[in-house]
C-alpha cells in the first residue's frame, strides 16, 4: 500500500505544472504543485485513519471541519507513508485528499497545511459545508529539527487555559516546541508534592504572601500555579498537536523565591539587609551544601516523572556570584578542589544535577553560561541566548545547540523605540528575524552541523502591568515575528525576500483574524506636503486618527487639510490587530531642559542623580524607600510643556520603584499641588495650566524587594 501511494505520488509531482497561482502558505512548503479539478468538502465527507496512533489528529481536523472522523473514512485519509521525520506528502484529488507523514508530526504538518488551503472561516470554526479545495500535490519537510517558543508565567501569571490556547497557535504555525520557564526570583509555579509549599506559597506574590510583588498587581496577593494534573492537561494538549513540552528549573541562579520559603539553600554568610527593609535579595543556592542536591532531588524526580521529554532544563544563567565569593564554605572548596573561578563552581553544580537527571533518565538543557566553567555532559543540549559569539562557542565545542540570541530571537524586545518592551538586546521588527542566517552572522559550516534549530522566547516582565488577564500584549509581541520565526525554521534555503514575505504575512492576517490573533500592524505611512496631511496602509487595516489634546479616535477616510500637522496621530486597525502610533517627526518630539535631583534618600556613585540629570542614564537611590521618602525634579527654568512623564523604575518596565505613592507639582518652586497617584511608579501630567518649575514624587509604602529606587529622567513633551 505504501509503495502504491508513494508512486502515485512520485508519478504526480512529474507530470504535474505549476499554472496557478500557489496559495498562502506559512511556512512556505518544499514543493507545490497544482493539478486539474476541485475536491468538494462536504458534510457527508469523513476522516480515515491508517494506523491507530493517528487518529488524535484525525479527530483535531474534524473538529475544525466540522465533519465526523472514523476509521473506516475514505475521504480524507491521514497514513504513515514517508521515511523523514516530520515530513509530509499531502495528494488533493477530485475523489479524496491523501495526508501521508514520515511519523506522527509529518502528518499533522500535513494537517495544519491542509488547513491554510481551505477559506480563512475554518479557523474559526465557522467553515461554511460544502467547500471547494484547488486539487494538487504538495511535498515538504522541516529544515531543522527543533522549532521553538519558551514562554515565561513566572514574571506574569498565565493561567493553564492560556497556555492551551497559545499551544494552538504554535501548532498552527508548525513550532514543536514549548519550553516553559516555571521557576524564578518571581514565583514557583508547578506543584511539587514533596514540597508543596513551593507552589502553594510561592506561587503567589503581594499582599500577605511572603514573596514580594514585581511588576504589577503590588497591592494583592496574586499568581497561581499549575498542579500536576493541569501541566499532564498541557503536555497532551501539545502532543496531540506536535508540540514537546520541556519544562525549565532555573538554578542555581534566579532562586530567590525558593530562597524567601528556605533560606537555608543560601550561602553561609550573613548579608546587609538594612537597605531592603530587612528583606534578603540573594538568589542563588549554594553549591557547596550536600542538602541542596537532596532537595534538588526531591524536585526533579518528580519532573522528571511527570514531563515524557528526553530533556529537562536545569537554567545556569545569570548567576550572581558574588555571593559565593562572600561564602567561607564555597571559598574553601574552591581551594580544595583547585578551582580559580565562580564559573567552576556553576560546572560542579550543573554537573551534580545532571547526575540526578541521568538516574531518572533524562538529560540535561543549560543556558549558554553553564558551560563557560568547564566541560559538561556530551549530551546536554545548550540554549544560546547572550549572543551569535556565545551560539557559535557552544557548537564549536560540539554541544546540540539551539540558537536564540536575544537580538533576534527574543520577543519581549521593542519593535521601534516608541513602543512596548525591552531594547537591551535590540529593537526590531519581524524583518530582522526573517533575515537571519547561520552563514550571515558568521557560522562555520562544522558549527552549523550541531544547531539543532532555532527558538523565540517572551519573558514576561511587561506583561504584569498590561492587563495580563488579557492576551494582547503576547500577541502583540510575538505576531507577526513569530510567522518569520516559523518560515526560518522550516525553509531549507538561506535566500531571502522580505517583500515578499511581507505579501504572504498580509494575506496570513485573514487567518490570524479568524483565529482571534491581536497581531502587530505595521504603522501608517504619514505624509505632509502642501498643507494636506495623508495616512496610508498596505495591509487593508482601518486607519483612525486623534488630534490633540482631544483623545477620541476618529475614522480616516480622507486627507486632512492643516497648517498644524504635528496635534495628529495615527493608529491602524483590523480585527483584533493595531498598530503603533504614527505621525509626523514633530509630533513625537521631545524636550532636554536642565534639571535637578534631589532626593530623601541620596544616590549610589555608580547611578549617581548627576547622570541621570544628562538625560542618558537612570540613577539609583542609595536604599530602598520608605514611608515619606520623596524624589524631586526641579528645572533651571520653569517648562511649559502640553505632556511630561515622571518615574520610578527601570526605563522598559516597572522595577525598583515607588510601590505607591503620589504626585505634587509646583509653579513657583515654594508651593505645591498633589496632583494624583503613582500607577506602576510613573505619572502622566497632561497639559499643566502653567509652566512647571518642579515636580515632587513621595512613597507611601515601605520597600520594593531590592536595595534601591531606579530614578528616570522626566520625558517632555513640548507645546504643539
Amino acid at each position: 500500500m505504501k509503495l502504491r501511494l508513494l508512486t502515485l505520488i512520485t508519478l504526480l509531482f512529474a507530470i504535474c505544472a505549476v499554472t496557478a497561482q500557489e496559495p498562502t502558505i506559512i511556512p512556505t512548503p518544499r514543493q507545490y504543485c497544482s493539478n486539474d479539478g476541485k475536491f468538494t468538502l462536504n458534510k457527508d465527507c469523513r476522516i480515515g485513519w491508517t494506523n491507530d496512533k493517528l487518529e488524535p489528529i484525525a479527530h483535531y481536523l474534524a473538529d475544525y471541519l466540522q465533519i465526523e472522523a472514523e476509521a473506516e473514512g475514505t475521504d480524507i485519509i491521514l497514513c504513515h507513508l514517508l521515511e523523514g521525520a516530520e515530513e509530509y506528502s499531502i495528494t488533493i484529488s477530485e475523489h479524496n485528499i491523501y495526508i501521508g507523514g514520515g511519523d506522527y508530526g509529518g502528518v499533522f504538518n500535513g494537517v495544519v497545511t491542509l488547513l491554510q488551503l481551505l477559506p480563512d472561516e475554518v479557523y474559526s470554526h465557522s467553515l461554511q459545508l460544502p467547500a471547494t479545495i484547488e486539487c494538487c500535490t504538495i511535498d515538504d519537510a522541516p529544515r531543522y529539527p527543533h522549532r521553538g517558543f519558551m514562554l515565561d508565567p513566572c514574571r506574569t501569571w498565565i493561567t493553564k487555559e492560556a497556555i492551551m490556547d497559545y499551544i494552538d497557535l504554535l501548532a498552527l504555525h508548525k513550532i514543536n516546541n514549548l519550553r516553559l520557564h516555571l521557576t524564578d526570583d518571581e514565583a514557583w509555579r508547578l506543584e511539587i508534592k514533596s514540597h508543596p509549599e513551593l507552589a502553594e506559597v510561592g506561587g503567589f506574590r503581594g499582599g500577605d504572601s511572603p514573596i514580594w510583588p514585581r511588576y504589577g498587581k503590588w497591592n494583592e496577593r496574586w499568581g497561581g500555579y499549575y498542579t500536576q494534573d493541569d501541566m499532564r492537561e498541557i503536555i497532551a494538549y501539545a502532543a496531540v498537536r506536535n508540540i514537546e513540552v520541556i519544562p525549565e528549573i532555573d538554578l542555581p541562579g534566579h532562586s530567590l523565591c525558593m530562597a524567601t520559603m528556605h533560606p537555608e539553600i543560601l550561602c553561609n554568610y550573613e548579608p546587609n539587609k538594612s537597605r531592603a527593609f530587612g528583606y534578603d535579595t540573594r538568589s542563588a543556592f549554594c553549591p557547596t551544601k550536600e542538602s541542596n542536591y537532596e532537595l534538588l532531588e526531591d524536585i526533579i524526580k518528580e519532573v522528571c516523572e511527570l514531563f515524557p521529554t528526553s530533556y529537562i532544563h536545569i537554567g545556569g544563567d545569570e548567576v550572581d556570584m558574588s555571593q559565593w565569593r562572600r561564602c567561607p564554605d564555597c571559598q574553601a572548596f574552591m581551594h580544595k578542589n583547585g578551582m580559580t573561578e565562580e564559573s567552576e563552581l556553576q560546572r560542579y553544580f550543573m554537573s551534580r544535577l545532571t547526575e540526578i537527571l541521568a538516574k531518572y533518565g533524562k538529560q540535561p538543557a543549560v543556558w549558554n553560561e553553564a558551560i563557560e566553567g568547564g566541560k559538561l555532559a556530551d549530551d546536554t543540549r545548550v540554549y544560546g541566548w547572550e549572543g551569535i559569539k556565545e551560539c557559535r562557542t557552544s557548537a564549536r565545542e560540539g554541544y546540540s545547540t539551539v540558537v536564540m540570541p536575544g537580538q533576534y530571537f527574543y520577543f519581549d524586545m521593542k519593535q521601534t523605540p516608541r513602543e512596548p518592551g525591552h531594547d537591551w538586546a535590540a529593537i526590531f521588527d519581524y524583518t530582522k528575524v526573517y533575515n537571519f542566517t547561520l552563514a550571515g552572522v558568521g557560522f562555520t559550516e562544522e558549527e552549523s552541523k550541531n544547531v539543532l534549530g532555532f527558538e523565540a522566547s517572551f519573558f514576561s516582565e511587561a506583561y504584569a502591568s498590561r492587563n495580563p488577564e488579557s492576551a494582547r500584549y503576547l500577541h502583540y509581541m510575538t505576531f507577526p515575528r513569530l510567522l518569520a520565526l516559523a518560515e526560518i525554521c522550516w525553509v531549507n534555503s538561506d535566500e531571502r525576500d522580505v517583500d515578499a514575505f511581507y505579501t504572504k504575512m498580509v494575506r496570513h492576517y485573514d487567518r490570524l483574524d479568524r483565529m482571534g490573533v491581536a497581531y502587530r500592524l505595521m504603522p501608517p505611512k504619514v505624509e505632509f506636503a502642501n498643507g494636506t496631511l495623508s495616512a496610508t496602509t498596505d495591509d487593508f487595516s482601518d486607519i483612525y486618527y486623534r488630534r490633540e489634546p482631544m483623545t477620541t479616535e476618529m475614522l480616516y477616510t480622507e486627507p486632512i487639510a492643516t497648517d498644524r500637522p504635528a496635534e495628529y496621530s495615527f493608529v491602524a486597525r483590523r480585527g483584533e490587530a493595531m498598530s503603533p502610533e504614527a505621525g509626523v517627526a514633530a509630533h513625537f518630539k521631545t524636550v532636554t531642559p536642565p534639571f535637578t535631583i534631589t532626593s530623601s534618600m541620596g544616590d549610589r556613585e555608580n547611578f549617581s542623580f548627576e547622570k541621570a540629570q544628562g538625560y542618558g542614564r537612570l540613577a539609583r537611590t542609595s536604599r530602598a524607600a520608605d514611608v515619606g521618602d520623596w524624589v524631586e525634579f526641579t528645572f533651571d527654568t520653569s517648562v511649559r510643556c502640553r505632556r511630561m512623564k515622571v518615574a520610578t523604575g527601570n526605563f522598559q518596565l516597572p522595577r525598583f520603584i515607588f510601590e505607591n505613592g503620589y504626585v505634587e507639582l509646583s509653579y513657583d518652586g515654594r508651593t505645591y499641588e498633589r496632583v494624583g497617584e503613582l500607577e506602576c511608579g510613573m505619572f502622566f501630567i497632561e497639559y499643566p495650566s502653567r509652566p512647571i518649575k518642579s515636580v515632587r514624587i513621595t512613597c507611601t509604602s515601605q520597600g520594593n524587594g531590592a536595595e534601591w529606587v531606579s530614578v528616570q529622567p522626566p520625558t517632555i513633551w513640548p507645546m504643539l
